[in-house]
């Protein structure tokens, strides 16, 4: 799962690293591990589950004994797949409003709508409910989103989806989308084959500092196309992958971003703090007067 240091993981929670460092020691909770430099590094599902307990619960306590609940509480896709297959839209919804009662929405989304997406497209002869599943998740996703709290990072992220003719590559770029929202980021969702114009006025008015490349449509060809035109565009941005064709060891060497929504927030996240550090300016040598 991804991990974060201890600044960014008091900013997902809205409180001050010595506050946290202080439910670390009174409540053992969240438990932080160890890096090689003996820094702490926070689980991020586990502090977004913690950082949703609080809100329901407005007290620290019990908001932690709730947070272990739901975080020990394995999630069973066997309700939501009758649901699809049912073509029945309420028991759907009830489905992730009970997952949700005990873990918060990215790991419901990993954890339980996406897996049963995965189970149904390898069904035979399931097209249809393999489409209504995924016409449901987005709009689940979607109404998701609309909850999900304004950007709390200066830091932008433009996803652009190349999921063509593949419905649930689609819902997994959504996914995405919602998970970034909610860590935080400012998300901007296009195509992949938009014109070049067009992706300019886009990526001038986020000003991203990151581009995902998201699903399987894009071959190694037409991403080094989209990279070349990014380039021209002057931006400097990293380009990732997100469930795409394997580009890195391409000639364009495009990275992966991994193959769930949290690799991806988590890998983003780490990313742009190295870079604030390397360009973190250096301390004056003091004078002696």
């Amino acid at each position: 799962m991804p991990a974060i240091r201890t600044n960014a993981a008091a900013a997902v929670l809205g409180v001050s690293p010595n506050t946290l460092r202080s439910w670390e020691r009174r409540y053992g909770y969240p438990k932080p591990q160890r890096s090689p430099g003996n820094h702490r590094q926070y689980e991020l599902v586990e502090l977004q589950t913690l950082r949703d307990a609080l809100a329901q619960s407005g007290n620290i306590t019990t908001a932690i004994e709730l947070a272990r609940q739901r975080q020990e509480d394995p999630a069973s896709t066997a309700a939501l797949v009758g649901a699809l297959t049912g073509f029945d839209e309420a028991a759907a919804d009830r489905a992730m409003e009970e997952s949700l009662a005990v873990r918060p929405v990215e790991r419901s989304v990993e954890e339980l709508l996406l897996p049963t997406l995965d189970a149904l497209a390898a069904e035979e002869d399931g097209e249809a409910e393999l489409e209504f599943a995924c016409r449901w998740a987005m709009g689940w996703l979607h109404g998701a989103r609309r909850l999900a709290s304004a950007a709390s990072r200066p830091a932008g992220v433009v996803l652009l989806d190349s999921s063509f003719g593949e419905p649930v590559e689609g819902v997994y770029a959504q996914a995405l989308d919602l998970a970034l929202r909610r860590a935080g980021f400012r998300v901007l969702t296009l195509s992949s084959e938009l014109p070049e114009d067009r992706l300019q006025r886009a990526i001038e008015a986020l000003e991203p500092t990151a581009i995902v490349l998201c699903g399987p449509g894009a071959d190694a060809g037409a991403a080094g196309r989209l990279l070349t035109g990014i380039r021209r565009l002057g931006v400097d941005a990293p380009l990732y992958n997100f469930r795409g064709a394997d580009l890195a060891t391409s000639a364009i060497a495009i990275p992966s971003a991994g193959e769930q929504p949290s690799a991806v927030t988590g890998l983003l996240g780490a990313d742009l703090r190295q870079r604030g550090r390397a360009i973190a300016p250096v301390p004056a040598p003091a004078t002696v007067g």
